[in-house]
């Protein structure tokens, strides 16, 4: 009786489901992984790094301050920065017996510009830059991940103007080149200069234009049946209306941090007044964690798979069917890591041989036309030292002339004077010499 035929299983999924589940006759242990878990990471600390986005004044050091409870000392910064730049700093924040390290990314001069057109441009290369350094971190035969310093970014709070009209191109611009790349939680900074009523429709106009442009911002997820109740109400109040404040103010027997009016008090942790507590909870207590997750499983691995493939490494060969090492029996079609590596040094070795020989041409070339110039300037140098030289032996030809002629003259002229002096009576004078100054010293004697 023949066997049904089945389709080829991967040896993977044949062993996974060769798997076979058993009892236990009693307590073995692994139980405690979790707490192991727990403790190992208790120990190693976590890192937790945020992209703070918005124009200069609009308040991100201060909500930073506000939601860890802390003075970051962050410096002020004008509205005259000629172009954007991002200023990391890291701290070191302990609660409890548990350490973070968080960074915090700020955005100097953004929109402060009167050309708006590559304010993003900084931002997509820094976000980009932590990506590379992770991945050539990975990409290293001895790694160290375990010690390494993450500073892919893990969110991206981006402050939204209280205009309460509607986004401006450069925030629907820019969160749709990064909504690849990172987390964005979008906030309306400031939103105490706004009634409730129009913090409203504004919320729902914002949530409008970002869905008809196609901006996919971070959803808090609802998978997990311990937090899918409160996130998914959270994301209805997506994006969260935030007020920051560091000055407390005394009401009644409590001390709370708000921002005093001549109208009143705007308390920075009651509900009624702002989305802060939310913000807070969402950021920080329940999905800190998930953001962490989605910037590694996601973003970055978005980032991997495309400068992989740029690199010429593939999962599946020209069949479509998954690359796997050589065997022994068949390498024809199947290629390994190593040799796709071999493949792109010796493409990258002919790139740069070829680029040499080009370079050595060019060299070559310009050495040539660079003699070419040289000996046009000394011949025509050679062609203006030869016509100088004419013209100054004519030139002293001339002058020459011109002092036998005086000569000449000098001589008739004593003879006729000496022609005189016999014709006067006067007794002749020694006899001239030839030479001007000759002449001179017999006409001075004559006159003694």
């Amino acid at each position: 009786m023949r066997a049904p035929s089945h389709p080829p299983v991967d040896n993977q999924d044949a062993k996974r489901q060769s798997c076979r589940s058993l009892p236990l006759a009693g307590h073995v242990g692994f139980d405690s992984l979790p707490d192991q878990l727990v403790n190992k990471s208790i120990h190693q600390g976590f890192c937790f790094n945020i992209l703070c986005i918005g124009e200069t004044g609009i308040g991100k050091s201060t909500l930073m301050d506000s939601l860890f409870n802390t003075n970051f000392d962050d410096c002020m910064s004008t509205h005259f920065q000629p172009n954007v730049r991002l200023k990391a700093e890291t701290y070191e924040l302990q609660e409890s017996n548990v350490r973070l390290k968080l960074t915090v990314v700020n955005t100097v001069g953004f929109g402060d510009q009167i050309n708006k057109d590559d304010s993003y441009q900084p931002i997509v290369d820094y976000i980009d830059a932590q990506f590379e350094a992770y991945l050539q971190e990975e990409l290293k035969i001895k790694r160290a991940l375990y010690n390494y310093h993450d500073t892919r970014i893990h969110v991206c709070l981006y402050f939204i103007s209280p205009t309460g009209h509607s986004l401006k191109t450069l925030d629907l611009l820019t969160m749709k080149i990064l909504d690849s790349k990172v987390n964005i939680i979008p906030i309306i900074a400031k939103a105490d200069t706004v009634s409730k009523s129009e913090l409203q429709r504004f919320k729902s106009k914002i949530m409008s234009e970002l869905v008809s442009n196609g901006v996919q911002i971070y959803q808090f997820p609802t998978d997990d049946e311990t937090v899918a109740k409160v996130n998914a109400t959270m994301n209805g109040y997506l994006p969260f209306a935030v007020v920051g404040s560091v000055e407390e103010i005394k009401i009644g027997n409590k001390t709370v941090k708000a921002r005093q009016y001549p109208w009143g008090i705007v308390q920075v942790e009651n509900e009624h007044h702002c989305d802060f507590v939310k913000l807070r909870e969402m950021l920080i207590c329940t999905n800190m964690e998930d953001l962490r997750e989605q910037t590694h499983m996601s973003h970055y691995e978005l980032y991997r798979r495309c400068k992989l493939e740029q690199m010429g490494f593939r999962d599946t060969g020209p069949e479509n069917k998954p690359v796997r090492m050589p065997d022994s029996k068949k390498t024809s079609r199947r290629e390994s890591l190593q040799e796709t590596y071999e493949a792109k040094r010796h493409e990258f070795l002919g790139e740069l041989q070829q680029k040499e020989e080009e370079m050595r041409q060019m060299f070559v070339q310009r050495v040539k036309e660079k003699e070419a110039l040289l000996k046009e300037a000394e011949r025509e140098l050679q062609v203006k030292f030869e016509h100088l030289k004419r013209l100054h032996q004519e030139e002293r030809i001339r002058v020459e002339e011109k002092r036998k002629l005086l000569e000449d003259e000098i001589m008739a002229f004593n003879k006729r004077k000496a022609a005189s002096d016999i014709l006067q009576g006067r007794p002749l004078p020694a006899t001239p010499t030839v030479g001007l100054k000759k002449d001179k010293d017999r006409k001075n004697s004559g006159f003694m």
